[in-house]
């Protein structure tokens, strides 16, 4: 996307005092559209999103949940942290589609593969973020994602990593092994009543790396329907502490509207027992 265009789904333009950030509220910032380039071949479809009018204090690169089931780059939670956090806590956010998922940015290259060639995905989103001399670069994976980040995700130029209801499906004992080694922070944010994986059986997984943060977070759910605002201050507590929490909910300024009707299907669907046709690509 081009500066100035916050999204190709931008509705309309609003400037209010106080006005109260919806799901929908597009803050400012600088947001553009990116392709990342993997070792095997693929094109990947992105966007980066970054402060409007200084540097950013970190980064966040998001892997979306199971893509098969609803998951990509727009997922509520990540769309929200790349349409508020360059404003509201300094922080660049990178959001792309892994290989054969489509969103209304459009379709990446390849096929889905089971957490096996997504490997190449991750490492070419790290490349671009350290090739653009991205600073303080966390991956933030959820679902899916999380496996991603814990099998792929432990490179030198990451700082850290915030795990969003990891099911600790595809990663292995040995996976984690390398996280306790590295020392790198690794924080995971596990719903009360997740699907797959519940605090305490978390704790007990996540015992084998030391430095593990386990953050029960009572009363949520696998997707954070409802609860999104929660994950972002906690993205942002360990990503930008010196930003005041909790997070404003209300903005005096610009605002932008997105049209988020085209995602209604895949929220409810990501990780689900039964796929669902997404958005058509743009």
């Amino acid at each position: 996307m081009r500066p100035g265009r916050a999204s190709a789904t931008t509705s309309r333009q609003t400037w209010a005092v106080s006005t109260p950030i919806r799901a929908s509220s597009i803050l400012p910032g600088h947001r553009e559209d990116i392709a990342l380039h993997t070792a095997d071949g693929l094109r990947l479809v992105g966007e980066l999103a970054r402060p409007a009018d200084r540097d950013p204090v970190g980064t966040l690169v998001c892997l979306h949940p199971l893509p098969t089931h609803g998951g990509m780059m727009d997922s509520h939670v990540f769309r929200k942290a790349a349409w508020r956090l360059p404003a509201l806590a300094d922080l660049a956010v990178l959001r792309f589609n892994t290989r054969g998922t489509s969103s209304i940015r459009g379709t990446s290259e390849g096929a889905f593969d089971n957490a096996v060639g997504e490997r190449f995905d991750v490492a070419a989103a790290i490349e671009y973020a350290e090739f653009h001399e991205l600073p303080n670069i966390w991956l933030v994976g959820w679902s899916f994602g999380t496996d991603l980040t814990l099998k792929f995700g432990c490179d030198p130029a990451v700082a850290g990593a915030i795990l969003l209801s990891p099911p600790l499906r595809f990663s292995k004992p040995e996976d984690l092994a390398v996280w306790a080694e590295s020392g790198r922070p690794l924080t995971a944010l596990v719903p009360e009543f997740d699907d797959y994986l519940r605090p305490d059986e978390a704790r007990e997984r996540f015992a084998a790396v030391p430095q593990a943060e386990v953050v029960g977070v009572p009363g949520a759910k696998h997707l954070w329907v409802g609860d999104a605002e929660r994950v972002l201050d906690e993205i942002v507590r360990r990503v930008n502490p010196a930003v005041p929490l909790p997070l404003p909910t209300s903005w005096d300024g610009p605002m932008e509207t997105g049209d988020v009707s085209a995602y209604a299907d895949r929220t409810v669907a990501a990780f689900a027992d039964n796929p669902v046709p997404g958005p058509a690509a743009g």
